[in-house]
């Protein structure tokens, strides 16, 4: 038996520690650095408004992703052996509105903050979170055959953009 080595995990365990160390720093890290340039008065209003409307949209599709998965939900990318493909619900909008989610409203959040560095961050998160999307993938291909035909309906984390 091969053995995998623990920062690998079998799961996918990996990648949920780099998304919670990402969030952790848009929640409670530094939101500026010596530097960078501040946003003026329109700019700030302009990111007020759009932030608290990704936050907001954010906060909708996470929350429609975690009701529609029901008992499929796991905070590890590989499914369940009991799963079940869920195509309704936010999940007729983008494949991963969980993850989509948590990405728009972290982007709100840097907006709402006015903080470049938290923009930063979140679009750190966003490669993490498509990383681990892409693996996610695989495992659910190797389940579920009729994912493919569910790949080339909706995209995977930007509703009808990726």
């Amino acid at each position: 038996m091969a053995h995998t080595r623990w920062w690998k995990g079998s799961r996918g365990e990996w990648y949920v520690a780099a998304q919670f160390a990402i969030f952790l720093l848009i929640v409670l890290g530094p939101r500026s650095w010596p530097g960078l340039a501040a946003w003026g008065y329109t700019f700030e209003r302009i990111g007020s408004v759009a932030g608290i409307g990704l936050l907001l949209l954010g906060l909708i599709l996470t929350g429609a992703g975690f009701f529609n998965l029901g008992t499929n939900l796991s905070v590890l990318p590989r499914p369940k052996d009991n799963a079940r493909l869920v195509e309704t619900g936010a999940y007729r909008l983008v494949r991963h509105p969980i993850y989509s989610g948590i990405f728009l409203a972290s982007l709100g959040w840097g907006l709402c903050l006015h903080s470049w560095l938290v923009i930063g961050y979140a679009l750190l998160l966003f490669l993490v979170l498509d990383l681990k999307a892409r693996r996610e993938e695989r495992w659910l291909l190797e389940k579920f055959p009729e994912y493919a035909a569910y790949q080339k309906r909706v995209r995977r984390l930007i509703p009808f953009i990726y």
